[in-house]
């Protein structure tokens, strides 16, 4: 596959030590993809991403993977802070929520699937943490949305999809709910209540895992679906699965 390099100033050191272990998948929600690579490019924006790739299959790569891009901006994700520094960013065109939401390209995805298994030949990336933007920043980011092929990359053995549904889970009970959002990996304190903080982490995990419901409502259906992802992370079996799921 070839890679277009189109530096970027827009990056600093990871921590010491510290090698990717987690990618963050993006859209880049402007009207073109040469806008947003003239973004990520000028030093006055201060973001960038370590690769783009274009609706038509074309890969960019603006920071080496060896360095810290400027992707995530506030996360989180199992005790991780700083997103940016244990992960790898990539971008995908796509004008997004604001400007045009349109699904991905065969050809997009085919390249993105290539660039993944290329990155995971140099760090170890288990699936379970490989994720969205609105995954590890629920409630402030959508990307890269609900029409966003999740499945089809689990099949080409890239991130988990739950193999099968066990029945639905009928329960009110919020504590159990926001217990396995947070042992799945997202930034949720356990109050006991269905809060707006829970409601936007339960629309995260529907963009991701649940797409033909994002209401933000942890329905039967929606939380067999939890149980099941949690019940594959579990068994996640990639090369660097060796740490226990938090």
């Amino acid at each position: 596959m070839e890679i277009i390099d189109a530096p970027s100033p827009n990056f600093d050191q990871r921590p010491a030590g510290r090698a990717p272990d987690m990618l963050i998948l993006h859209y880049t929600g402007m009207p073109t993809g040469e806008e947003a690579l003239a973004r990520m490019r000028d030093s006055a924006a201060k973001v960038s991403a370590h690769y783009m790739v274009g609706e038509d299959g074309k890969v960019w790569r603006l920071v080496d993977e060896a360095a810290r891009a400027w992707h995530a901006g506030v996360a989180y994700w199992q005790g991780e802070t700083d997103i940016n520094g244990c992960s790898i960013g990539i971008e995908l065109v796509n004008p997004g929520h604001e400007c045009g939401y349109r699904p991905f390209p065969d050809a997009q995805i085919e390249a993105l699937i290539a660039l993944i298994e290329g990155i995971r030949t140099r760090h170890p990336i288990p699936d379970r943490r490989i994720l969205g933007h609105s995954d590890v920043a629920p409630g402030r980011k959508q990307d890269p949305g609900e029409l966003f092929p999740w499945q089809r990359l689990a099949e080409a053995g890239i991130g988990l999809w739950p193999e099968r549904l066990d029945d639905a889970v009928s329960s009110d009970d919020p504590t159990a709910l926001q217990k396995d959002l947070a042992v799945l990996g997202y930034g949720l304190e356990v109050t006991g209540s269905l809060d707006a903080a829970t409601g936007e982490v339960v629309t995260a995990f529907q963009r991701h895992w649940r797409q033909a419901r994002i209401d933000g409502r942890a329905d039967p259906q929606t939380r067999a679906v939890l149980k099941a992802v949690l019940k594959a992370a579990q068994s996640d079996g990639s090369s660097a699965r060796n740490s226990s799921l938090v």
